[in-house]
């Protein structure tokens, strides 16, 4: 991976293929190595380029509270550096928060957009109690955390057939520095909502969502997309797409990146 300097702080990148500008974000506790079996397929035809987000892999927090505009100015160190104008933006998870924050903070680089197992919305209440429970959690017992943390992502049938999967992402979580877990808690936790986005967008705009997603229920998250041209695609699994719908999310992110023009 290579680095650039942002605000003293170390990003790490890396990219591969050319043409359109693709841009796979990460969620929580990840890093981009969780996108190592779809680069091959998509640099075929795109220029991608996976980035770390704040705290995660091998790039450095910064600061105790990472915002979701925070990684978003990061993510454009890099397409600067990069010389990217405009890009398609793809982001699991909390990457879809920052893919959000990037394009209210520069509309005028996203040509498309799609949202894996993410949402336009702010946290709710309860969502922010429980963000405070797993701070207190992660500070008292850091191991623990993450691997219950991990667990807890996939679909309760996937969870011993994907033992092996599961086990992998729990080893690239542990890299992940305290620092940076509590700080992107923090920064998910004060995240505005951005549904807005969902509704006046002028680029193609995609939602993948899992019908047993044990984080985000797929039923409340459906009333974001009524009456938007946001395409919606289901898979019958968890919150990891990624790992537990691997093949049909690359296969329905090809047939959307086809649509952007």
């Amino acid at each position: 991976m290579k680095t650039v300097l942002h605000k003293n702080t170390s990003i790490a990148y890396a990219e591969s293929g050319k043409g359109t500008a693709l841009i796979l974000l990460h969620g929580f506790l990840e890093n981009s190595t969780m996108w190592d079996e779809f680069v091959p397929e998509l640099s075929r035809k795109y220029r991608v380029i996976t980035i770390d987000l704040l705290g995660h892999g091998q790039t450095q927090p910064m600061g105790y509270v990472q915002t979701m505009e925070d990684n978003a100015d990061a993510v454009h160190a890099v397409l600067q550096e990069l010389r990217v104008r405009k890009a398609v933006l793809a982001g699991h998870s909390m990457g879809g928060y920052v893919a959000l924050a990037f394009a209210e903070l520069y509309p005028d680089m996203v040509k498309g957009m799609a949202l894996i197992n993410s949402t336009s919305l702010a946290d709710s209440d309860e969502r922010k109690t429980n963000r405070d429970r797993a701070i207190k959690a992660v500070k008292e017992n850091y191991t623990n955390f993450v691997r219950l943390s991990i667990a807890n992502l996939f679909s309760e049938e996937n969870r011993e057939k994907l033992a092996s999967e599961i086990e992998h992402v729990k080893q690239q979580a542990l890299k992940t520095p305290l620092q940076g877990i509590v700080a992107s808690l923090e920064g998910m936790k004060i995240r505005k909502d951005r549904e807005v986005l969902l509704h006046f967008a002028p680029y193609p705009m995609v939602l993948f969502l899992g019908k047993k997603d044990p984080v985000l229920n797929y039923h409340e998250n459906l009333d974001q997309i009524e009456n938007t041209a946001v395409k919606l695609v289901a898979f019958p699994d968890g919150h990891m797409s990624p790992i537990e719908n691997r093949d049909a999310l690359l296969q329905e992110l090809a047939l959307f990146l086809r649509s952007v023009k």
